[in-house]
């Protein structure tokens, strides 16, 4: 896929693709050189949410920053089984791949998920971790209008062929106005209806009770949450209207030696709300 001038101008990286064992193609950014980062995204962003992160960092680490399947500018297969547990087995792939050891973990949305997937099978692969207002265990919440998309009807008509949940997400998920560049880059993956699978996919992944298909995989994660003793850096958007602060507290139960670091200004899209704040935390971390 050729970018357009205007994304390469927000998203100046180079593209990289795995090829997986079932060749599905999964994008990756792979920028810098020196100790490793790994930034993983939620839904239903991209990883042209870390651009700043990976402008930044990338010169001084190498930063790896890939799209889930059915995201951003990897493949979207229409017969996918997009399942907590397949995209730990991506990412588990093209952590393999690339070699990556003694990196820093940085998650937000499903990216924690998924993160905390792979290290559980890995755990002596991180040194750090970060996390941006995400969850990595089973719950009993989930906000009204993440539930209200999980509706099959639903999905289908508000989310794939509304654009329904990326697009109000560009508003909803901040506290300051995107420009009209960036909401445009969020979208730029999710332009027509094939492309808006996995965002109908990953909301009907969420397992609310012991019945759904990743509701073991996800509390096997949450079982191995505990384990994990190396440094941790909470940084979250006070004003997510997804995960709030039941999320947090989860973490801060979880994890009470973490420092933590709130932004009262901030919505679920983190980094576009205080993104030169979240660097300079960041770099006193690093």
């Amino acid at each position: 896929m050729v970018r357009p001038d205007w994304l390469n101008q927000l998203y100046p990286f180079k593209s990289n693709f795995l090829k997986l064992s079932n060749q599905l193609s999964m994008h990756y950014l792979d920028e810098g050189s020196g100790e490793p980062i790994l930034m993983l995204h939620g839904n239903p962003t991209w990883s042209f949410y870390y651009r700043n992160l990976i402008a930044e960092f990338s010169k001084t680490n190498r930063v790896v920053a890939p799209d889930h399947i059915g995201c951003g500018l990897s493949d979207k297969p229409q017969d996918y089984e997009y399942t907590l547990k397949n995209h730990i087995d991506n990412l588990e792939k093209l952590v393999e791949r690339l070699n990556l050891k003694n990196f820093v973990l940085i998650v937000h949305d499903w990216g924690g998920a998924i993160g905390f997937g792979l290290i559980a099978r890995h755990p002596e692969l991180v040194k750090k971790i970060v996390l941006l207002n995400t969850a990595a265990y089973t719950s009993e919440f989930i906000a009204f209008q993440i539930n209200m998309c999980r509706i099959p009807i639903l999905a289908e008509q508000v989310i794939r062929r509304l654009n329904g949940f990326a697009l109000v997400a560009t508003y909803m998920a901040v506290a300051k106005k995107l420009s009209p560049e960036i909401r445009k880059g969020y979208l730029y993956p999710y332009d027509n209806y094939r492309n808006r699978i996995a965002t109908a996919k990953f909301v009907a992944d969420i397992p609310m009770n012991p019945n759904h298909r990743s509701y073991q995989t996800l509390k096997d994660i949450e079982l191995s949450l505990a384990r994990h003793k190396c440094p941790k850096l909470i940084l979250w958007g006070k004003k997510d209207f997804c995960f709030n602060d039941y999320f947090l507290n989860r973490w801060k139960e979880i994890y009470p030696d973490a420092a933590v670091k709130t932004f009262e200004n901030a919505g679920h899209y983190v980094l576009e709300d205080a993104s030169d704040e979240i660097i300079k935390e960041l770099k006193r971390f690093l």
